[in-house]
C-alpha cells in the first residue's frame, strides 16, 4: 500500500506514522525522512521557498519511484508527502515514510525513495532572500550522483 500527497499544508509527523502503522500488518521497521528548509545554503540568507509542481504529472512520476522501491524491497507501506507553495526557513517541505517487516529494507527504500524525488520529480523551486533576490534552483550534481549510484547497485 502507498499513499502520495502534494499540498501546501503542513503535515503532523505522529499522525503519518499512526496511519502507516495501522496500514502495516507486521511491521517491524518504520523510518521516517523529513526534509526541512535550511536558513542558509549560500552567503545569503533565505526567507523561504516557494515550489510550483505539474498537477497529475508530479503525482505519477512519484507513484513510478515508490513502484520501484516497491519492486526492490518488500515494503508494506509508503507515504510520500511534498510540500508546494511558500515554505518558510525552519518549516517541514517534504515526508518519506516506509514499513518494512525489516530495518534494512525500510531505510534503503527510504533513501532510494528520497533520491529519486530530488531528480526525478517534476518540481520547481525558488530561493526567496531576506534581501528581496530570488532565483529559480537548478539540480545538483550531487543529487544526480546520489540517484546514480541506485543504478550500480
Amino acid at each position: 500500500m502507498y499513499a502520495i500527497s502534494i499540498q501546501s499544508t503542513d503535515f503532523n509527523l505522529e499522525t503519518e506514522e499512526q496511519l502507516a502503522e495501522q496500514s502495516s500488518s507486521n511491521c517491524g521497521a518504520l523510518v521516517s525522512f523529513v526534509g526541512k528548509v535550511r536558513g542558509k545554503d549560500h552567503e545569503q540568507l533565505l526567507s523561504h521557498l516557494y515550489l510550483e509542481h505539474f498537477p497529475g504529472v508530479t503525482e505519477q512520476e512519484i507513484e513510478k519511484i515508490i513502484l520501484t522501491a516497491q519492486q526492490k524491497w518488500p515494503l508494506q507501506y509508503v507515504k510520500v508527502i511534498h510540500r508546494i507553495g511558500e515554505i518558510k526557513t525552519g518549516e517541514k517541505i517534504v515526508l518519506v515514510l516506509t514499513a518494512s517487516e525489516h530495518r534494512k529494507d525500510a531505510y534503503q527504500a527510504n533513501e532510494f525513495i528520497m533520491d529519486y524525488l530530488k531528480t526525478e520529480a517534476p518540481f520547481w523551486k525558488k530561493e526567496c532572500f531576506a534581501n528581496g533576490d530570488a532565483h529559480w534552483v537548478d539540480m545538483k550534481k550531487s543529487d544526480l550522483d546520489h540517484t546514480q549510484r541506485w543504478n550500480q547497485a
